[in-house]
């Protein structure tokens, strides 16, 4: 019996134990440790669940940093592909997603399958898949991309014509910076496609001194009144930086909490009606310590569309 298969105690349902917050958070502490694991959390979770982090950001970030860990088990508080994605980087580690039905409506708009067929018509052109994609649309990519850096991959891929897959958001911006024909997928995130134009403007009247800071997944017409336009991770790291002491955030709403963290001192407001990824608030403390506990929900990927699925993130990787 391996390290992180040894007996945690004796469990129970967490639902009967009647726990407030701190007190399931001190237990996931301690069987946490007990696991050897390490607990990765996405910048939309819950805030109760990003405090328990050892490591929080976006998707592909988090997964290449539990990479170089020396933990056994990686809890991703996420939805499935980001679990999928942390699988493909450490196959050798027990990667659990605490709520298995934590899905993502714009990686599921694209299967191989249907990838498959639109590259036989275009058969000169470059696949390049979002992060925000499944394990088996990786695996017929040539190139991934994250948001932060989908310009600068297209810009540096080979070809002309470049097929992106499945965010017709993201691919309408990062083409916006590059001389090539790009194929947008006819796929978005509901929660950003349905940030509006009205919604922008609704909140900049009612906070006129506020920039608007924007993720590139929101519609072009959205992003053209965006101060700022950037990922999770960048988001962060701009609001730090500016002078502005108010911010309009067009995204998730659950990236305020770590906004706030960073820059206490500053003033973040959703757009107006709040969108709310729903998949993104199923994962719960609760969750957390059982899949701790059990050592389920296990994600894995099979081996070959894993080995298929690491080459292109690590072509993505390689142009730096």
């Amino acid at each position: 019996m391996t390290h992180h298969e040894a007996k945690v105690g004796h469990l129970q349902p967490i639902d009967e134990l009647l726990l407030d917050d701190e007190a399931i958070a001190e237990q996931v502490m301690k069987v946490k440790q007990d696991r050897n694991a390490v607990i990765l959390v996405h910048n939309y979770q819950r805030p109760e669940v990003q405090d328990i982090a050892d490591l929080t950001g976006d998707s592909l970030g988090l997964s290449r940093e539990a990479a170089r860990t020396e933990a056994d088990v990686i809890v991703f508080c996420g939805v499935h592909f980001m679990a999928e994605t942390a699988y493909i980087l450490s196959p050798e580690k027990v990667v659990l997603l605490p709520e298995m039905s934590a899905g993502c409506p714009m990686a599921d708009m694209a299967t191989a399958e249907e990838v498959l067929k639109v590259r036989e018509e275009h058969p000169g052109a470059t696949v390049v898949s979002y992060v925000n994609t499944s394990a088996a649309v990786k695996a017929v990519s040539d190139y991934c991309c994250t948001s932060a850096n989908a310009a600068q991959v297209l810009e540096a891929v080979e070809g002309d014509e470049i097929l992106f897959v499945p965010d017709r958001n993201l691919a309408v911006y990062a083409a916006s910076y590059v001389d090539k024909k790009v194929i947008p997928w006819d796929g978005f995130c509901p929660t950003h496609e349905y940030i509006t134009k009205e919604q922008v403007e609704q909140s900049l009247e009612e906070h006129p001194e506020a920039e608007v800071i924007a993720h590139p997944e929101c519609r072009s017409e959205v992003l053209e009144m965006a101060h700022h336009v950037r990922s999770t991770s960048g988001m962060l790291d701009t609001v730090v930086l500016s002078p502005a002491r108010e911010f309009i955030v067009a995204t998730e709403s659950g990236m305020l909490y770590p906004l706030s963290r960073v820059a206490p001192d500053k003033k973040f407001y959703p757009v107006a009606g709040e969108p709310i990824c729903p998949n993104m608030k199923l994962t719960t403390l609760s969750k957390v310590l059982w899949a701790l506990q059990t050592l389920e929900p296990r994600v894995t990927v099979p081996e070959d569309t894993r080995v298929r699925a690491l080459r292109a993130v690590e072509r993505m990787i390689a142009l730096g």
